[in-house]
């Protein structure tokens, strides 16, 4: 589908951004991020959002003649309400879900407007980013996700995939019958595993989904580990830390480069916008650099 080489998960706001309140990087900061993953090796970055943000990172791309190239998503909100969330209890009137799904359809238009005017950078086009599960605060029925694939594909030209959770794909059949590349998150450390059996777990779930999706060109699309978490709910206690990242990532890549697998690792750099206000939680710390652009353990 598209030639072996590394990739990383790309949302790159300091300090005082957040995409929640629209205050993105600025150019020259997007120069500085890609210059460090481009040193790092990384061919392949994903960003989430058809947003300018977005739109500014190709062309910086363009500017400093990088080798590099971006998948998109267009950031779904839920188009349904959803009990079984256990953070986020919705009950949207009729009204505003019709309203949250005329949103969907903005950002996928607008999705297939910068990967059309941007057709040089982005290489492929998602559907979305989590929308399936039991768990989830932005759900949208799979009728949806097909819809949208379909528009994707036929309006951009562009390979399609949908950015799913390892456990999720299993239930995901009739979706990926419209997809050209099956996206997989393999978290083994929200899933309560150790550093030690997380090679194997990841290994583990590559081989069945790619047994599930035989005709289909299978990636990971979200793989990493976090250096802080300040409730171990899932994760076990003490596994969360800058060692254990080093470890986890240097068994990884030798496992996926012998076997070409492109793996786009969750993330290039710490997001403290996310979470609550707890600067050690975990949804705050799985960059491989700090937000001040520090290297973690793994690259010093």
């Amino acid at each position: 589908m598209f030639e072996w080489g590394r990739a990383v998960c790309y949302s790159g706001y300091r300090e005082g951004q957040s995409p929640k309140i629209c205050t993105y990087p600025t150019y020259d900061q997007i120069v500085e991020d890609l210059k460090i993953l481009d040193e790092m090796g990384f061919k392949y970055i994903r960003m989430y959002d058809p947003i300018s943000y977005a739109e500014m990172t190709c062309q910086v791309i363009r500017d400093l003649g990088l080798d590099m190239k971006m998948m998109l998503g267009p950031d779904l909100i839920s188009e349904v309400n959803n009990p079984g969330c256990p953070w986020l209890k919705t009950n949207y009137s009729e009204e505003e879900l019709k309203q949250r799904a005329e949103r969907n359809d903005r950002n996928i238009d607008e999705l297939i407007r910068i990967a059309n005017e941007n057709s040089d950078i982005i290489n492929v086009v998602s559907v979305g980013n989590e929308n399936t599960p039991e768990w989830g605060a932005n759900n949208v029925p799979v009728e949806r996700l097909i819809e949208f694939a379909d528009r994707l594909r036929e309006g951009t030209g562009k390979p399609v995939t949908f950015n799913e959770g390892a456990f999720e794909w299993v239930h995901l059949k009739e979706l990926a019958k419209h997809l050209d590349i099956i996206s997989v998150h393999s978290y083994p450390l929200w899933y309560g595993n150790t550093v030690d059996e997380a090679l194997k777990v990841n290994k583990d779930w590559y081989k069945k989904v790619k047994e599930m999706y035989p005709d289909k060109f299978v990636i990971f699309s979200e793989v990493g580990w976090a250096t802080d978490c300040a409730v171990f709910t899932q994760m076990k206690e003490g596994e969360a830390n800058e060692e254990n990242q080093k470890k986890y990532y240097e068994e990884f890549w030798e496992w996926s480069d012998s076997e070409k697998i492109i793996s786009y690792m969750f993330e290039a750099f710490d997001e403290p916008w996310k979470g609550g206000n707890k600067p050690n939680e975990a949804e705050k710390n799985w960059g491989m650099f700090t937000v001040d652009r520090k290297p973690k353990l793994m690259f010093e």
